[in-house]
């Protein structure tokens, strides 16, 4: 097993990551544990990514992965850019990868993700429980010379105590970019709650043939959060917002 304090990298990973408007507010806003507060309009986000060799992660090896959760009130990440989110479902195809999400909070279970992209049409699927989950298919484009730079930042809960950690990421978007559809195939499975309203309304998201990101190490607690500038931060307080150089992020 992989030490879960230990940071780890992925490179040039294929991932769609996008949030959308909800089918059924109040089953989200159930998701949402106590000293959390899910954003007004309860917005869901979905990251499907695959990583098809081991020489693109520093130990994670080859696997694939889909995090579905609650956007957040109050919690957005040192850029700004996109609201922090609570993740309720984490359904990664490599039980490495599962103990090690484990041991820092995340609610990882076993799942299988595919993205495929064929004459600018690309369609992903998730499978969990021996059927398929959840399929998006989107129209999109190519690379050009935009990048999208930046920080997420995801909750968790450990140990009884709630866990925020900031991810950098370096993303090239394609161009264009629309989603059209997303499926949710499976009533019974709890992620189920999480589904889109109909007509489908997308807040935000791109798809990347690579993005790169870190797990950093040694996640904070909820109430032991980052210090800005150098300086410490009071007790039960988000880090404020840091400016930093480079493109804006477009997640």
């Amino acid at each position: 097993m992989l030490d879960p304090a230990a940071p780890q990298l992925v490179v040039n990973a294929p991932t769609l990551l996008f949030s959308w408007l909800p089918a059924d507010p109040d089953a989200v806003l159930a998701l949402v544990p106590a000293g959390l507060r899910a954003r007004h309009d309860r917005q869901v986000f979905l990251c499907q990514y695959v990583v098809d060799d081991e020489s693109q992660t520093s130990g994670f090896g080859a696997y694939s992965l889909t995090f579905l959760g609650v956007s957040l009130e109050d919690m957005d990440p040192p850029d700004g850019e996109t609201p922090g989110g609570w993740w309720t479902h984490y359904l990664a195809s490599s039980p490495l990868v599962r103990q090690f999400a484990c041991a820092r909070g995340a609610p990882a279970t076993a799942g299988a993700t595919v993205l495929e992209v064929r004459a600018g049409r690309l369609t992903t699927e998730t499978r969990a429980d021996g059927g398929p989950l959840i399929r998006v298919v989107a129209r999109v484009g190519h690379t050009g010379t935009e990048a999208y730079n930046g920080h997420h930042r995801y909750l968790t809960a450990r140990d009884g105590e709630l866990v925020i950690t900031d991810y950098p990421y370096v993303a090239e978007p394609v161009s264009p970019f629309e989603i059209e559809s997303v499926e949710f195939l499976d009533p019974e499975h709890p992620a189920y709650a999480l589904r889109p309203a109909n007509p489908l309304q997308v807040c935000w998201g791109f798809y990347s043939p690579r993005v790169s990101f870190a797990y950093p190490a040694q996640p904070n607690r909820l109430d032991e959060p980052l210090p800005v500038d150098g300086s410490p931060a009071p007790a039960h307080q988000v880090p404020a917002r840091r400016a930093r150089s480079g493109l804006p992020s477009g997640s």
